[in-house]
């Protein structure tokens, strides 16, 4: 408990001093809040265009897909607020040898590369992603029960946890090739593939990016059991958990593995 205490004061530190960091260029701050809004809202009009044509999209209604877009905006713009930039850097900090001194710190190494800047725009518009949820629970009719809030929220979490695990899977490929920020920065526009309803893919791909690189699920099952699953949705957590358990611990290994052929800078 002790040593928790300690990384959650060491945690505690980075985000005040990366909220410092952010408030000292306020325009800067503003400018990439409008472009996330205005990048969401062109989701909403897309879908809305496509419901012009069609009633339903497999087993997924206008609103509740509107639900599942709202619900990759919450965790999409969580993941980026929290770790997108600081995974995204670890191909510089090998490359230019910055790592070694976070290396040398007494914590974690994973910790350290992983939690040392904060986006506060990111947070607002997971704010934004929220109200349109809200929105489109009323507009269904439909009034979920505290267990499918609950589970909706631990989805939501572990949905940001395979999307910074398969990240730092691949910034951690940066230690055998120089430049590497081409695959997360890759990644990071495929990730959108989980904004799409899961029965639009063919079945090889969604067994493919639900369990060996589990994209499709990040979204679709926390939106099914909140709004697909009132009866059952313990299936479907089943199926969360295990795929990030196994994505996370995975990409636990991997970086212990490849930080090993870390020689440093001054080698």
């Amino acid at each position: 408990m002790k040593g928790l205490r300690r990384y959650i004061e060491i945690y505690g530190i980075m985000l005040r001093n990366s909220l410092i960091r952010e408030m000292s260029f306020k325009a800067n701050f503003v400018l990439w809040m409008l472009v996330e809004v205005l990048w969401f809202l062109g989701q909403i009009v897309f879908f809305s265009i496509i419901f012009g044509s069609v009633n339903r999209i497999g087993d997924w209604s206008k609103w509740e897909v509107v639900l599942l877009v709202g619900t990759h905006q919450i965790i999409a713009q969580l993941f980026q607020a929290f770790f997108f930039v600081n995974v995204a850097n670890i191909p510089e900090l090998v490359r230019t040898g910055r790592l070694d001194s976070l290396l040398v710190l007494p914590i974690d190494s994973q910790f350290a590369v992983s939690s040392k800047q904060f986006g506060l725009d990111s947070v607002v518009n997971a704010a934004l992603g929220g109200a349109v949820v809200i929105v489109s629970l009323t507009r269904l009719g439909v009034v979920p029960q505290p267990l499918h809030i609950l589970l909706y929220l631990v989805a939501i979490g572990f949905g940001i946890a395979i999307h910074y695990s398969i990240m730092l899977n691949l910034a951690a490929v940066s230690f055998w090739i120089v430049r590497a920020q081409g695959l997360v920065y890759g990644y990071f526009n495929f990730l959108n593939i989980a904004r799409y309803p899961d029965v639009i893919y063919p079945r090889l791909f969604r067994l493919i990016f639900s369990w060996v690189i589990p994209v499709v699920i990040v979204a679709n099952i926390p939106a099914r059991v909140l709004i697909k699953s009132l009866g059952q949705p313990f299936p479907l957590m089943l199926q969360m958990v295990a795929a990030s358990f196994i994505i996370f611990w995975s990409s636990r290994l991997f970086w212990r593995f490849a930080l090993k052929r870390y020689s440093s800078a001054s080698s």
